[in-house]
């Protein structure tokens, strides 16, 4: 038995006009200092106001949110009782204002707390709402919940089944004249999270057509908006693209290019697509180390590559050398020596890097599992960008 999750998704051309007409009586906006300040709160405050629901916003979120911050906005969102909570912006908005719910409903748990295995009963004090303001980590559709610990630098993924969001507002507007390099990294986590949920052992019919799709839109539509932040059909495409994208994933899963980002990402305070994005090519290589186990040929197809009618292993570098391109028409970096990162830091940190990766929840999912001797190499081939040999 399995189960697909999935929000009320609301999207399109002046999808948050749905906020004037939900009911309840208090709302609590999750979001960052710089939305915040440029508006974005009271824009969602606006629409709530004509429902006659009062507002308070939280908007000290960070990126890479932490365990501390979660706990601070869930003692807030406590004294203001809300029975709608609202998570605005990008992953990490999202991601707290879910472990906020947590907390808020259950007060005795700690954030670290959340997993499939803890039955939460949400629901009984307020409904969580995701608006996303970037195409990218489809935070708005997942119950997958990423928070770093700030005593020791892991980043924890987190879940239950129950934090998917209750609604989902997907309005393109919000990421109209997103920066470029935001785009970027966004648009790459959105690719890395379709093609690994594609690719992953829990893959399923439900989730293979949702998949492929992202892939051809991130292909389609990426470079456009990284050219032209205005492109507005750009910016509707891809707003769908990571949403659909986060769908796929989360009923399928995240592999290994998930769990080397999130250890990278925690030990060097890098975005997270960029993370992620940046180890997608060097696991794919990984991965096809075991043609008879993926699927490059469908992904290829996906893309009309000429590839699509070689054997697997022709197909699976013509998709990897494709993600390389990509990735270069946006500026995206191809390994972790681009990213600035010393050598002699990231060589003392090896070992760490691979602890944290192995205890991540994606770690488990690809159709080929590092030793920890392989995960060494693939770390170090990452950095300088040798391509993958064993």
């Amino acid at each position: 038995m399995w189960f697909f999750d999935c929000p009320e998704i609301i999207y399109g051309e002046d999808a948050l006009g749905q906020l004037e007409v939900i009911q309840g009586k208090r709302a609590f906006i999750v979001t960052d200092a710089v939305l915040h300040e440029l508006g974005f709160s009271e824009r969602i405050a606006s629409h709530l106001r004509v429902a006659n629901i009062e507002t308070a916003v939280f908007a000290e979120v960070e990126p890479e949110p932490s365990l501390q911050t979660v706990q601070r906005g869930a003692d807030i969102m406590r004294q203001w009782e809300p029975d709608w909570i609202v998570g605005l912006g990008g992953g990490s908005s999202m991601d707290a204002a879910k472990a906020m719910w947590v907390l808020y409903e259950r007060p005795e748990l700690q954030p670290d707390e959340i997993s499939p295995m803890i039955e939460l009963n949400l629901g009984r004090k307020a409904r969580l709402i995701a608006i996303p303001t970037t195409a990218g980590t489809g935070s708005e559709v997942t119950w997958a919940t990423v928070l770093t610990d700030h005593s020791d630098g892991r980043k924890l993924a987190l879940g239950s089944r129950e934090t998917m969001p209750t609604k989902a507002i997907v309005d393109p507007a919000l990421t109209r004249n997103l920066p470029p390099r935001i785009t970027a990294d966004t648009g790459l986590d959105a690719l890395t999270h379709a093609i690994e949920g594609y690719l992953s052992t829990f893959r399923n019919d439900f989730t293979d057509g949702i998949c492929l799709k992202a892939i051809q839109l991130v292909f389609e539509y990426l470079p456009r908006a990284y050219e032209d932040g205005s492109d507005e059909e750009a910016r509707e495409h891809m707003a769908n693209a990571a949403t659909l994208a986060g769908l796929g994933f989360i009923n399928s899963w995240a592999s290994l290019a998930h769990a080397m980002g999130h250890a990278l990402g925690g030990n060097f305070k890098l975005p997270h697509g960029r993370c992620v994005s940046l180890f997608l090519p060097y696991t794919l290589e990984y991965m096809a180390g075991e043609p008879e186990s993926t699927r490059f040929r469908d992904i290829a197809h996906a893309l009309r590559l000429p590839a699509a009618n070689a054997d697997e292993s022709e197909a699976a570098r013509a998709v990897i050398a494709a993600i390389r391109e990509l990735q270069r028409s946006v500026g995206q970096p191809l390994t972790a020596a681009d990213m600035g990162i010393d050598r002699a830091q990231y060589d003392g940190l090896v070992v760490q890097l691979c602890e944290f990766g192995e205890g991540d929840g994606t770690f488990i999912s690809g159709v080929r599992v590092p030793e920890r001797d392989e995960l060494i190499k693939l770390f170090l081939y990452a950095y300088s960008g040798k391509t993958i040999d064993f």
